[in-house]
């Protein structure tokens, strides 16, 4: 076992798994998808850290424990697929690209999204596009299995539910720091909606979100 595998292991055992992140699909995920190859070089010693690794234009990569619960919340079977707003460096990405058919990953800022694709072909995974666009102009004329939200957004919109097939899983993390709430939301009809908070964290806040209304005088 090489020093990586040894903090692979250990960073699902105590992160991932001491976080309630239970299903083995999901675990043997961040054993087999090398977390390292998407950190910066300059930050590499943090690849299996719990801490917020720097990127480009003041974001941060997920912190493993928030990656895992996020993968066990969409539930992938193998068959989805998947839209991801925010592919950062593309680890999320590759991961979502493990457990579903096919993944189209939005990433606003062009210098990322193709450090994503780059790492992504370097690794054979060709079941995930990266695309550079706004996901803030989001419509909603094509429908996914599963959609992944790695950046917060300060209040719901409804815009992404309205992407979700029916049976599709949603992951949004919502609100403003020092308390934001992770949300599964599921579609179960056409105009039907089931929402869990699922736990609290803080992350970065989605480029361009919608904000809530404010009265001016």
């Amino acid at each position: 076992m090489t020093l990586n595998d040894s903090a692979r292991e250990q960073m699902v055992q105590q992160q991932v798994r001491a976080w309630d992140v239970l299903d083995e699909r999901v675990l043997d995920t961040f054993r087999n998808v090398p977390r390292e190859r998407f950190v910066p070089v300059e930050h590499r010693f943090l690849a299996f850290a719990d801490a917020d690794i720097p990127l480009p234009h003041g974001q941060h990569m997920l912190r493993p424990n928030v990656v895992g619960r996020l993968l066990q919340s969409l539930e992938l079977q193998g068959s989805e697929r998947v839209l991801e707003i925010g592919a950062g460096t593309g680890f999320v990405t590759a991961c979502l690209a493990a457990g579903s058919a096919q993944v189209r990953s939005l990433e606003i800022f062009p210098d990322l999204a193709e450090t994503a694709r780059a790492t992504l072909a370097e690794l054979g995974i060709g079941n995930a596009e990266v695309v550079s666009a706004d996901a803030s102009r989001l419509e909603s004329g094509e429908r996914y299995d599963a959609i992944a939200l790695t950046a917060s957004l300060p209040v719901r919109d409804e815009r992404f539910e309205r992407c979700l097939a029916i049976g599709g899983r949603l992951f949004a993390i919502i609100g403003d720091p020092p308390v934001m709430e992770a949300w599964v939301v599921r579609r179960v009809a056409e105009n039907a909606y089931a929402r869990e908070s699922v736990f609290e964290t803080v992350v970065d806040a989605l480029i361009n979100a919608r904000r809530p209304h404010t009265f001016t005088f």
